[in-house]
């Protein structure tokens, strides 16, 4: 079906037409016709039509698609959390992607925190560039809990934290400790760990 040829494919060079000729909706839904196939690099406008933050939300957007948490009593009717920990740069972006859309049956929703004081619900959790100070006592705090932890923040997977987002060529790429993910029981799908930049400091083209 629609839904089973959608998560054989992933966000790898998002669009963004000009944001004044269309509808929120209608961006919305460029942004995620231009999910291509994992081996193309190929795009229908250049990724620098976006700023980066564009870019990690579309990302943030995805990843839920192609990463499986363990189950918990709750999970089937709590909503699919997003939450942004620190100062939020992605603006109106992911809220525009998340927008009445749903993963693994369960509503998309994101949740803004200034602090980490509680991280119940939370299935992703991005920690903004502002807690650069704080970064390592929060991964500590999170490193046995099951949540998909995510930054651009430089030395993230270094302290154990599970997604980077590194800037190469221009382009927003990801890489991935997955000793960190597993650790916490989560699975990440094949096609996601071929589209990281690396594994756990190995080319991802070797990663089988």
């Amino acid at each position: 079906g629609n839904q089973g040829n959608a998560s054989k494919r992933f966000m790898h060079e998002p669009l963004q037409p000009a944001r004044n000729s269309c509808s929120s909706r209608e961006w919305v839904r460029a942004v995620l016709c231009a999910v291509l196939f994992f081996a193309l690099s190929v795009t229908c406008l250049a990724q620098s039509e976006m700023t980066q933050s564009d870019v990690e939300a579309a990302y943030l957007y995805n990843f839920g698609k192609f990463v499986d948490w363990p189950s918990q009593p709750q999970s089937s009717s709590a909503p699919f959390t997003i939450c942004v920990l620190g100062k939020d740069d992605f603006g109106r972006t992911l809220d525009s992607l998340i927008a009445n859309e749903a993963t693994h049956g369960r509503t998309i929703v994101a949740k803004r925190m200034p602090m980490l004081n509680s991280t119940e619900g939370c299935q992703i959790l991005y920690v903004g560039l502002s807690e650069q100070s704080r970064m390592a006592r929060y991964l500590d705090a999170l490193k046995d809990k099951p949540i998909l932890t995510v930054s651009s923040l430089p030395g993230f997977l270094e302290r154990g934290g599970m997604i980077q987002f590194v800037l190469q060529e221009n382009r927003v790429r990801f890489a991935v400790n997955l000793t960190a993910a597993s650790h916490c029981h989560l699975t990440l799908s094949a096609e996601l760990l071929k589209v990281a930049l690396y594994v756990n400091s190995k080319p991802s083209r070797e990663v089988q």
